[in-house]
């Protein structure tokens, strides 16, 4: 186990280093042809911490509900922890992409609807 997490350790360091020295080489490049490296990031998405949010929440019920039906003599102790919480964890990530993606069409119908002057 010790073995494993030293090798894993090593592998990880490396793979960062070089990551970040082509990330670096991209960047020098992109501001030698006169671009802006910054126009090529992913814009800021503030659904992180709805999306970590309902995900544990729905854990958690999963976890509630299986204990519940374990207490009941339902479901065998392994099936329903593993079952449930899976269950209700796919359901926040399903709940979390459908939120984000009536927001997004809300901002660009707003967006449309309120064009920005262009000043130079």
């Amino acid at each position: 186990m010790n073995d494993f997490l030293i090798t894993a350790t090593v592998f990880a360091t490396i793979y960062g280093i070089v990551f970040l020295f082509i990330r670096k080489r991209e960047r020098m490049a992109l501001i030698n042809r006169g671009l802006d490296p910054r126009s090529f990031e992913k814009p800021y998405n503030s659904f992180s911490s709805l999306k970590y949010g309902l995900l544990f929440t729905a854990i958690g019920l999963g976890l509630l509900l299986a204990n519940i039906l374990i207490k009941i003599n339902v479901m065998e102790p392994e099936a329903a922890y593993f079952s449930l919480v899976s269950l209700f964890g796919g359901i926040a990530l399903i709940v979390d992409y459908l939120i984000e993606v009536n927001l997004n069409k809300k901002r660009k119908r707003s967006a449309n609807e309120n064009p920005q002057p262009i000043t130079d």
